[in-house]
């Protein structure tokens, strides 16, 4: 499951691909400081939500605490439906690890996965608030698409911008909008 991501786009960057696909973005609480990081389970980092008529980035923590203590960062999709709380997790790639090619290697193969040249998205997520945390964010997952089967079992739904809209105000069905990602939709390179 996808534990780790990266974000290299500036909030201004984000505000423009957002306005290419037709939907206004404000910063309701300031704009924040992006820096090029990766994101792990428990950091803050920037989602979109629906507000209205037009969409706002705030920063939320990623993962909430699950009724057994360990933080909640992915969620299945498969067959459910998710109305309301949705949002938008910008991204410009995200890890997948694997057994070590090599038997002697102690940590595991990284693999870092990019939108295709000329391609984006954003992670399909929900929000939630909890008491021990405040509002936080998780994001779903899907069945692997054909870029990703061989590295994982399980993929994040990555959306494209032409569905942001649908998913933010809640007029597209789940069963539509959370599906494996197109082929050829993102490359693949070693990391370590």
């Amino acid at each position: 499951m996808c534990n780790l991501y990266r974000i290299e786009k500036n909030p201004d960057a984000i505000r423009r691909l957002f306005a290419d696909a037709q939907i206004p973005l404000t910063f309701p609480e300031g704009i924040p400081n992006l820096e090029p990081r990766d994101i792990r389970i428990t950091d803050r980092a920037p989602v979109v939500r629906w507000s209205g008529d037009h969409a706002e980035l705030v920063e939320r923590r990623w993962s909430w605490p699950s009724p057994y203590g360990s933080p909640l960062f992915n969620l299945r999709s498969d067959g459910r439906n998710f109305a309301r709380d949705r949002c938008l997790v910008p991204m410009d790639g995200f890890y997948e690890f694997t057994k070590p090619a090599d038997p002697g290697q102690k940590r595991k193969d990284c693999w870092l996965f990019r939108p295709a040249e000329g391609k984006a998205f954003a992670i399909a997520g929900l929000l939630r608030t909890h008491p021990d945390v405040g509002e936080a964010f998780t994001l779903l997952t899907a069945p692997p698409g054909l870029d990703v089967e061989l590295y994982h079992g399980r993929q994040i739904v990555l959306l494209p911008p032409d569905k942001w809209r649908s998913w933010l105000d809640g007029s597209g069905p789940s069963a539509e909008l959370l599906v494996p990602t197109p082929a050829g939709s993102l490359d693949v390179a070693p990391t370590r």
